[in-house]
């Protein structure tokens, strides 16, 4: 019985030692931080809607009227062939008195419209709002033109970083600095303007001089975290 309990004890010394061999030396001067590059990159995609409202006491009349109007639209802008076109929301709704007594139906469709040709999309939007409202207009960096310019900020991000690091380093006295932890995030660019429209041309209006549109730019971001160990 006595060897058994000496030989549990060894045993459980050795995991014990095992263990304390496992744990990781205590750090000292540990610091977190992060650093960040930035780069204004020019808007090179538009995006806009437009969209037929129309009131009708019939729901089969107005639907379709609202189809026709957004058929129509479909088919100018084929002819703008470096414009990407798409149907949006289509929705009819009953349109209530007072006393809640059903007055009629509001019909509404929406079509988005996406390029990187301006002039074309300017043009596009120009012919359609002859029939139809805009309802917005925003510009944006396209997703390639985004990653391209956030692969070139890696480096430079990390570089911010290492010169932060020096900074830290010199203001502790230290002989130098270890890396222990480096993390690099790339953040979203500043979210483009929108440009809510206001309600100013009915269905069957004369064609609309095509609008002047400048993009304007946007800022990629990439920040590089982490924390390092200034040395003694």
């Amino acid at each position: 019985m006595g060897v058994l309990k000496w030989s549990c004890l060894a045993a459980l010394l050795a995991l014990s030692a095992a263990a304390l061999a496992a744990d990781p030396a205590p750090r000292y001067n540990t610091i977190e931080m992060q650093a960040d590059a930035q780069r204004e990159v020019a808007n090179d995609t538009l995006s806009a809607s437009l969209f037929v409202e129309l009131n009708d006491a019939n729901p089969a009349a107005l639907a379709n009227a609202i189809n026709k109007a957004a058929n129509e639209a479909l088919r100018v802008a084929r002819d703008y062939k470096s414009v990407r076109v798409r149907s949006g929301n289509n929705q009819t709704y009953p349109v209530y008195a007072k006393g809640n007594v059903l007055q009629g139906w509001r019909g509404r469709a929406e079509i988005r419209v996406e390029s990187k040709d301006f002039e074309a999309a300017s043009g596009l939007i120009g012919k359609l709002q002859s029939g139809m409202q805009l309802g917005s207009l925003s510009f944006s960096v396209s997703p390639e033109a985004r990653r391209q310019t956030e692969n070139e900020l890696i480096a430079e991000a990390i570089g911010a970083f290492k010169a932060r690091a020096e900074i830290v380093r010199g203001a502790l006295a230290g002989r130098g600095y270890k890396i222990l932890r480096l993390n690099v995030n790339s953040g979203a660019s500043v979210p483009p303007p929108r440009f809510p429209m206001a309600r100013a041309l009915a269905a069957g209006a004369p064609e609309v001089a095509a609008p002047n549109l400048e993009g304007g730019v946007s800022v990629v971001t990439v920040t590089a975290g982490g924390a390092i160990e200034v040395l003694d």
